[in-house]
């Protein structure tokens, strides 16, 4: 295996509403792939996967980054399967991260929706998590969120992938590793849980659901289902992915005998159930009390 290390300055954007035709796309899409349809702070980090790892990093943001560049930096890795793919990503790494170079950090996975795809990373920071750390600088995890390309949707494959790089590259707590998303995100979050429920210590899915298939092929992983605690969300007045999408995989869960399912329905929320969610220091306390045995 080998690797190249380059420097270059990261592009930052500024991040832009979605429409509502996009909101409306969402329901379309299923969870199953990102692709063709059918160490410090700071870097475009790309890798490729098949023999040979290419990493690009940068040291520093560039003086006219948008005010959501608070300490998060743009990254990139190049995903190499059947073809290649650079998917970008934005990082940010607690206060004390640098303080010590003992201590593992939990790490929270975060997929956006349909809307937030494209090459302009900062449109990531559009809502959830990475939105949530500009007011809130010493959030206790590594964040991790990248963007799914424009006419793809999430590749159980290569978010895999990006979350072994960042937990060779960083000093990321194995025990603490968690994933949450909005919408097509919440599709992802689901599909990650239910395809690798050993791999996360608790997932947090927003207004999204799973492929009937992948739930069912997740009992042969039942013992790690059953231990994976779960807290899902959904608006009663979802117009674009009906609660009934959520109602039944929580209902799929709790019979198949897992441990922890928690379920909140705003009764008034229509498809936008995240802000409220993702503004609630209490989804981020309940996190960190979460831990997966090795």
């Amino acid at each position: 295996m080998r690797t190249a290390i380059t420097f270059a300055p990261p592009q930052p954007g500024t991040a832009t509403k979605r429409t509502n035709f996009q909101q409306g796309a969402e329901r379309e899409f299923p969870p199953l792939l990102l692709g063709r349809r059918g160490p410090g702070r700071g870097g475009l980090v790309q890798f490729t996967i098949s023999a040979l790892i290419t990493l690009v990093a940068c040291s520093s943001i560039s003086s006219n980054s948008p005010d959501i560049a608070a300490a998060q930096t743009v990254k990139h890795f190049q995903f190499k399967s059947h073809d290649s793919q650079s998917v970008g990503y934005l990082l940010f790494l607690p206060k004390a991260y640098e303080q010590t170079n003992q201590q593992r950090w939990p790490l929270i996975l975060f997929l956006h929706g349909a809307g937030e795809r494209g090459t302009d990373v900062w449109k990531v920071a559009t809502h959830g998590p990475p939105k949530y750390v500009r007011a809130h600088p010493e959030f206790p995890f590594i964040l991790v969120s990248p963007q799914c390309p424009d006419g793809q949707v999430w590749s159980r494959e290569v978010l895999l992938a990006l979350l072994d790089e960042i937990t060779k590259q960083y000093r990321v707590d194995a025990t603490r590793i968690y994933v949450t998303g909005l919408s097509m995100g919440g599709y992802g979050t689901w599909d990650l849980g239910f395809s690798h429920p050993e791999k996360f210590a608790a997932i947090v899915p927003i207004c999204g659901g799973a492929d009937y298939i992948t739930m069912l092929l997740a009992r042969e992983k039942s013992k790690a289902l059953q231990a994976l605690a779960v807290w899902a969300f959904h608006g009663a007045k979802d117009p674009v992915v009906p609660l009934s999408e959520s109602q039944r995989v929580v209902d799929f869960l709790k019979k198949g005998g897992a441990a922890e399912v928690k379920f909140t329905v705003y009764p008034d929320a229509q498809h936008d159930s995240w802000t409220q969610t993702y503004d609630n220091p209490e989804l981020y306390q309940w996190l960190l009390a979460h831990r997966r045995s090795l």
